[in-house]
């Protein structure tokens, strides 16, 4: 009997020892056996300036894959080009609750209240491709386009000579985008060409068209073009065309349609900023973020020229 008691005893005490063994907390913990999140726990909130311009829908498409490919949950809003429905856009990610939120902002001064209700919500922003002018940001993602202006106003530069008359199609008012790229152009156009006008577009193609038209009328002798992004470069490029001008036009996103048209001799060049990169590069610098793990707080992305 006492043997018998004594194989029960030892028995209950292996059966002890083998749940000891069991992963502490197994039931909740992840299947790797940390105690952290998941990149599929992750609620990424993203407002994009607007999903009317190819460039910023190539952005998108780079965010999403990449969030695919890490197995974050990313939610795009579209803005529309008008700051007053990013703002409400954003207001609406912090009330779901999301983990991170990333903005392409409309306009860089107006979008700074918006950061910082998200920073009061405790809830980390980062900016992509435009910068805001106020609130906290973890991390601000996109080209040099200061640089990239430059770029561009060489590039012009080489085609039409020194002292040429030429016009710049200016992005919206505000956004840090059209302000840089714009810095960037006059610093080499400033001392070599004459900026016989300059006026807004809105980074958009109608607009492009129709500035365009009243900026030939008013200086015919216009010899060249630098638009802020390819939109506007493809508005100029048709009212230049049905006035039967030769006049040499540079644009800036190396869009496709842009692309075409450099490659079918009808655009002088643009500045490739790789969107899709841009995209994947900032929901990549989120879910390390979120990791705790450490992020520049500025992250360029490379530029390239691309001409005939």
């Amino acid at each position: 009997m006492k043997k018998m008691n004594l194989v029960f005893i030892l028995l209950a005490m292996m059966v002890l020892a083998a749940c000891s063994m069991e992963a502490p907390g197994s039931s909740s913990e992840d299947s790797s056996g940390g105690s952290g999140e998941k990149a599929g726990d992750y609620k990424i909130g993203f407002s994009v300036s607007t999903l009317n311009n190819p460039f910023f829908v190539t952005l998108s498409e780079g965010a999403e894959a990449k969030a695919k490919e890490l197995g974050a949950k990313l939610s795009v809003v579209d803005a529309q080009d008008n700051a007053s429905k990013q703002a409400s856009d954003v207001e609406d990610l912090i009330q779901q609750g999301v983990d991170m939120i990333m903005i392409n902002p409309v306009d860089s001064e107006a979008v700074a209240a918006a950061v910082e209700s998200a920073n009061s919500a405790n809830i980390p922003v980062i900016t992509v491709d435009r910068s805001s002018a106020g609130g906290e940001v973890v991390s601000h993602i996109a080209s040099d386009n200061i640089a990239g202006g430059e770029m561009a106003g060489e590039h012009l530069l080489s085609l039409v000579g020194e002292d040429a008359l030429v016009a710049e199609l200016e992005g919206v008012p505000g956004s840090s985008a059209a302000r840089e790229r714009g810095e960037g152009f006059n610093n080499v156009a400033k001392d070599s060409m004459e900026v016989a006008a300059k006026q807004t577009a809105n980074f958009n193609r109608s607009e492009g068209l129709s500035v365009m038209e009243n900026i030939l009328q008013a200086n015919p002798d216009i010899k060249g073009v630098f638009a802020h992004n390819d939109e506007m470069a493809l508005g100029a490029l048709e009212a230049i065309e049905a006035s039967g001008k030769d006049i040499i036009v540079v644009g800036f996103d190396a869009t496709d349609d842009a692309a075409k048209a450099v490659k079918d001799g009808r655009l002088a060049g643009t500045i490739a900023q790789k969107p899709k990169m841009i995209g994947e590069k900032a929901l990549e610098t989120a879910v390390q973020s979120l990791k705790g793990e450490k992020v520049e707080a500025s992250i360029p992305v490379e530029l390239e020229l691309i001409k005939e």
